[in-house]
């Protein structure tokens, strides 16, 4: 079989981890202060009406609306209404001083913003005819006590903590963080602060993946640096399914002699994908070792980079219980030329310019790191697509992933 045959397509590959992927099943209850980005584990329900009672929008003064027919009402202004105060009943031919999100008094029926009227000592003068219900939150308008505002499955942002605080829930069951150990094959690396020695690199990718991977919520094992032999990368390989959910690699997924990543997996557990057809990162590996769940990707740091968003980021998801996964995406101008394309689907480095365009990295290489700095995302090429400047594209953005 040739290598073209073997390939699978990114949608491929994608379906495949996410079809494997098998769910979390403990959970935590926390308070819902702490939980942002955690993974929401069951339905939640209000436990009361927003807003909880009739209340103002504005600041201004609560009327009947009958009593202001006449577009130039002179009413004693009988009660002051704070918020978070109790109202008195509005008696008629009178108004209350309100305030933004004070209760609206029984009896009246319409605000009238402060804007509208003149003061005149005890009294205000309404130069307005208000509908009733004008300025008038009611209550339950948002949301209705009992109804459903969160499903199980949603990854907790500021706005849903904010929803959930709304409507009292002091705590918020979620599913457990995943365990993900990681660790990095190759003599040349070396860690910042440390002297290069002569064809030695700085391990970058042990601080993009790790960053990465705290942005995702996961408890990380990182077990740093693993000597480029086989005996080696088998023993890690083994400590690490241990306690884990996902085992991550970067580097040594390639079929060189110094590559021990594949025959590791292979001895200690299985591999079920191998090699994608897509650029940067064909080299990535799916499999299981013991009860833990295997993704081994490229060393090149954009390749590593690139697979972890389009595959681990949705795996990780899905084993959270996350349905949808896929990025947002955008259809957008390419201010630019891509005259000879891969028969594999490349994903290019590109920034959005001031015209609403996208411009491209001159540099598309799998090494330069300095294009997802620069990038305001990525590129989806199809194979074989050729581009042209103000042809319309498939633009991810960094920022939906």
């Amino acid at each position: 079989m040739t290598e073209k045959k073997s390939m699978l397509s990114v949608d491929q590959a994608l379906n495949f981890l996410l079809s494997a992927a098998r769910p979390l099943a403990d959970t935590n209850l926390i308070p819902t202060i702490d939980a942002h980005g955690r993974v929401l584990a069951q339905t939640q329900s209000s436990l009361l009406h927003v807003p909880p009672i009739d209340n103002t929008q504005m600041d201004g003064y609560a009327v009947r609306a009958a009593d202001c027919a006449s577009g130039e009402a002179r009413l004693r202004v009988a009660q002051r209404i704070p918020a978070g105060h109790i109202s008195t009943p509005l008696e008629a031919g009178t108004a209350a001083r309100i305030f933004t999100g004070a209760m609206i008094p029984a009896g009246a029926d319409a605000v009238v913003m402060q804007e509208q009227c003149v003061v005149d000592g005890d009294y205000v003068v309404i130069r307005h005819q208000p509908q009733t219900g004008e300025w008038i939150r009611r209550q339950g308008e948002d949301i209705a006590a009992g109804a459903t505002i969160l499903q199980p499955g949603t990854r907790l942002r500021a706005q849903e903590l904010g929803l959930a605080a709304s409507v009292g829930l002091a705590q918020l069951p979620v599913i457990r963080k995943p365990r993900v150990a990681v660790f990095f094959t190759g003599d040349e690396l070396a860690m910042p602060g440390e002297a290069l020695k002569p064809g030695a690199i700085y391990n970058s990718n042990r601080f993009t993946l790790t960053g990465l991977l705290q942005d995702m919520g996961c408890d990380i094992t990182d077990y740093g640096i693993v000597p480029d032999t086989l005996a080696a990368t088998r023993e890690t390989l083994c400590k690490a399914a241990q306690a884990h959910d996902l085992i991550i690699t970067s580097g040594g997924v390639s079929v060189g002699e110094e590559d021990h990543i594949k025959p590791a997996v292979e001895a200690e557990g299985r591999l079920n994908m191998w090699q994608i057809a897509v650029k940067p990162g064909k080299p990535l590996a799916f499999g299981e070792v013991g009860q833990a769940f295997f993704l081994g990707l490229p060393g090149n740091p954009v390749s590593s980079y690139v697979t972890f968003l389009l595959f681990v980021r949705p795996f990780l998801l899905r084993m959270q219980g996350v349905e949808q996964v896929a990025p947002q995406s955008y259809v957008m101008r390419a201010d630019f030329n891509w005259p000879k394309p891969d028969r594999r689907n490349e994903f290019l480095r590109a920034r959005i310019n001031p015209q609403g365009g996208l411009d491209l990295f001159p540099n598309q290489s799998s090494g330069v790191l300095t294009s997802t700095v620069w990038g305001d995302g990525l590129i989806d090429v199809a194979p074989g697509q050729v581009i042209q400047a103000g042809d319309q594209v498939r633009f991810l953005p960094f920022a939906s992933f």
